[in-house]
């Protein structure tokens, strides 16, 4: 009979991580690691996206004085080198799908795994091409109250998924874990998925 998988820290209050770890089976307690993450001067979009998950990472090992492993991750969306945050009013959210629209931009998610002394990092690249959207179809996604707190302005794992023509990389990337590269580190921490 194998052993069952060992707990460990997500640093993250994110939801969809959450039932990410869940779809494979990795028990986890919740922090909240509060962090700047403001962009850094001149820092490029993986650099920034790298950091962030580390810090939190980082941390989250702060926080917690138990020996379990800490995951840290970050997602963003990535348009002609420029990090799309989350949208703060219906006119963000607007300017934002409006310049998604009829593109293809990047989704970059960073994730960061401490155990004791030892750090593993990996970064997902996806490519998501967004069809063309009209201002009211915009004005009507806005309404449902998904993306007010989505980094790019929409959800593909939720209604937005209508929006995306074409995603080439990780799904579970752009939703906001990639699955393969956090069991590849986790593997690597000795915890089996």
């Amino acid at each position: 009979m194998a052993a069952p998988p060992a707990k460990i820290i997500l640093a993250s209050t994110s939801p969809r991580r959450r039932q990410l770890l869940d779809q494979i089976g990795v028990p986890y307690d919740v922090l909240a690691p509060a962090i700047d993450e403001t962009p850094q001067f001149a820092e490029k979009a993986e650099q920034y996206v790298i950091r962030v998950a580390a810090e939190k990472s980082r941390r989250g090992q702060d926080l917690h004085a138990g020996n379990f492993p800490v995951l840290g991750a970050d997602t963003a969306v990535v348009l002609d080198g420029e990090v799309l945050g989350k949208p703060a009013t219906l006119e963000h959210a607007i300017a934002l799908l409006t310049r998604l629209s009829g593109r293809s931009h990047q989704v970059l998610s960073a994730v960061s795994l401490r155990v004791k002394q030892r750090h593993w990092q990996a970064l997902s690249v996806s490519t998501v091409s967004v069809r063309a959207l009209t201002i009211p179809e915009i004005i009507d996604y806005w309404a449902t109250g998904e993306p007010q707190d989505k980094a790019g302005a929409y959800a593909i794992q939720g209604r937005g998924a209508v929006f995306v023509d074409h995603l080439s990389g990780s799904f579970s990337g752009v939703v906001g874990l990639p699955l393969y590269e956090t069991a590849e580190l986790l593997k690597q921490a000795g915890i089996v998925v």
